[in-house]
């Protein structure tokens, strides 16, 4: 996943957001600013490193292209809608035409379903980009085995199941900016952010 998919986490919500929207004379924390240079987990294997220098030359979406953004899915409703949410950020942020969000699990629509949006779509190879932070089982086994079934009900569409987020230098800002702002809260300076909103849950507890 690129640089440019991972700043659209920096945005605390896109123009559809159903969030309430914060109280005037609230500060908002300024957004993070993005590190530059090389990595400093040198001490880590480089496969678990994303690669921070220039990208230049990459190849990258194309025309024909469709992207799933696939997380684990939830019974949980508000957690389902978060990531309609990121897509739609992503898609503003990227101007890719055809981006769709899938659940592994437990909450529609799955993988089949946004597989055959993307082809019906016009896409003619689909990028699945697994929205999890490490690569364990799910992206291992359980994302590969569903993509591919969902794959053989379109024969001439290719497909490609990225990295999970992983490492990368960007999350780093992302954590912190989350910390951050959860302090800015409990000191009054800032409402809940989106995603604590209407929780209660953001509180200083002995």
């Amino acid at each position: 996943m690129d640089s440019l998919s991972l700043q659209s986490h920096l945005s605390l919500r896109s123009s559809t957001s159903t969030y309430p929207a914060r109280k005037p004379g609230i500060a908002v924390p300024e957004f993070v600013k993005l590190h530059k240079g090389p990595s400093k987990s040198r001490y880590l294997p480089q496969r678990y490193r994303m690669a921070t220098s220039s990208r230049e030359g990459l190849n990258g979406i194309e025309e024909g292209d469709g992207v799933i953004i696939v997380d684990h899915g939830s019974r949980r409703k508000e957690s389902n809608l978060m990531l309609n949410e990121f897509v739609a950020m992503f898609r503003e942020r990227t101007k890719y035409p055809i981006v769709e969000p899938a659940h592994m699990e437990l909450a529609e629509p799955s993988i089949r379903d946004a597989f055959s949006l993307c082809v019906q779509q016009g896409a003619r190879r689909v990028i699945v980009s697994p929205f999890f932070l490490s690569p364990g089982r799910h992206w291992n086994q359980d994302i590969p085995s569903l993509t591919a079934e969902a794959a053989k009900e379109h024969p001439g569409v290719s497909y490609l199941v990225t990295a999970p987020l992983g490492l990368h230098e960007l999350l780093v800002d992302v954590v912190n900016d989350r910390i951050n702002h959860c302090l800015s809260h409990i000191a009054g300076k800032a409402d809940e952010c989106s995603v604590c909103a209407g929780t209660g849950k953001c509180q200083l507890r002995q």
